[in-house]
């Protein structure tokens, strides 16, 4: 039997991997999507995908299931997937273009914004106003899309007031989708963060992205105290001075980050030689050696804002022991396939990448399911991102119990 959710923090240890059940309960699962996915800003899709009137995405978190969906004024909104008749899904694809929203069961049909346009034979007291489709909070920070399933949402400025300066010179608003890739890990979600907020690994599991990626423990992680080296300082300076903000910001409770890293010299994009991937760049970012701005917010998203192009990664919950990690790959929307990028080399370095990184989680998965697991200790010096999401994770769950539910669980 599982020990309860309140116990198992309370027997945490940091610097710890955490227990078993953490990573394959069903229970704790529902838990983490309660306190966690229904209660925080998700990020959703870049507003690239919606590039015309009618387009949508649809995106499931566990029972939740949404419309995001682009309106005739240009706004992007986001719906509950089901109609206020009887409940029916809207949209069966996972991503379309439509004039209208009409249920598929009694064709019930919505404005672009929600509101009911026509329900036949409902009686001369029906009021249509008062069955328009229930809003999804929806916010935009420099053409980053996110969602938030609580009735009452967390702030969102004080994410948006820090990362609008350092999005703004990669220009989203002028991006196009080139490329999008979705694969299932099976493993859990956290499994899938832990493995990404370290490069302990890459040496060994990721050849391609070696090329250009560093493996300095400071470029992936981050330090207790908020410190940087004199190296990576002397990087900042360079990108601050030439309109790039670059300096290493953390949110006060770790939920998300900022920091434009170098790469690997020569290297100054994703690609196998190093140089860069598309020719017309996405953005205004003066110097080619810039580096890569890495960016994170807990749960959903994590990224890459290069010079010539840019990549948003989103990780959603399956279940307790599967995971959907999406990639898009933005290039500027004047880029030409063929012309200015090959897509096959714009692409290879994260698609080999994800691939590696899919099949070292659910070999971790597979090992955690061993009754002979116990939680090991993460190295201070090449996991200390690691331990930073475990323990926003861990606080994350006891600020939302309380203490009054910690103690009586």
């Amino acid at each position: 039997m599982t020990a309860p959710l309140s116990d198992l923090l309370a027997r945490r240890r940091p610097g710890h991997a955490l227990e078993r059940p953490f990573y394959t309960d069903a229970q704790i699962f529902q838990q983490d999507l309660e306190l966690i996915w229904q209660r925080e800003w998700l990020f959703a899709l870049p507003a690239a995908q919606l590039d015309k009137t009618g387009a949508y995405h649809r995106l499931k978190v566990g029972a939740w299931d949404v419309i995001v969906v682009k309106g005739a004024d240009g706004e992007i909104r986001s719906f509950h997937n089901s109609c206020r008749h009887r409940g029916s899904i809207l949209c069966k694809a996972q991503t379309g273009k439509v004039a209208k929203l009409v249920c598929p069961y009694h064709q019930w049909t919505y404005e672009l914004d929600g509101r009911l346009l026509w329900a036949r034979d409902m009686g001369p007291e029906f009021d249509a106003s008062k069955h328009g489709l229930r809003p999804v909070h929806t916010r935009q920070v420099a053409g980053l899309v996110f969602i938030c399933l609580a009735e009452t949402a967390p702030d969102f400025d004080a994410f948006a007031k820090l990362a609008e300066p350092y999005l703004a010179v990669h220009d989203l608003g002028r991006a196009k989708v080139a490329h999008t890739s979705t694969i299932v890990e099976k493993g859990n979600w956290k499994l899938v963060w832990e493995n990404n907020r370290e490069c302990y690994h890459c040496s060994g599991s990721h050849p391609a992205l070696c090329r250009s990626f560093p493996l300095d423990p400071e470029v992936a992680g981050v330090n207790p105290d908020g410190s940087v080296s004199p190296r990576l300082q002397a990087h900042f300076d360079r990108c601050e001075a030439a309109g790039a903000p670059a300096q290493f910001r953390i949110s006060g409770d770790g939920q998300y980050r900022l920091a434009r890293m170098p790469l690997s010299a020569p290297a100054i994009s994703y690609t196998m030689d190093g140089k860069p991937g598309v020719r017309r760049p996405l953005g205004r970012v003066a110097l080619p050696d810039a580096g890569s701005l890495l960016a994170f917010h807990y749960p959903t998203l994590w990224s890459h804002f290069l010079p010539d192009h840019s990549l948003t990664f989103r990780v959603t919950p399956i279940s307790a022991t599967e995971t959907e990690v999406t990639t898009w790959w933005l290039v500027d929307k004047d880029a030409v396939e063929g012309v200015d990028y090959d897509l096959d080399r714009l692409t290879e370095v994260w698609i080999a990448t994800n691939d590696e990184d899919r099949e070292i989680v659910e070999m971790n998965a597979a090992g955690i399911n061993s009754p002979a697991y116990t939680p090991g200790p993460y190295s201070p010096q090449e996991e200390s991102g690691v331990i930073q999401f475990v323990d926003w994770y861990a606080q994350t769950l006891e600020r939302a119990l309380g203490p009054r539910a910690l103690a009586a669980e």
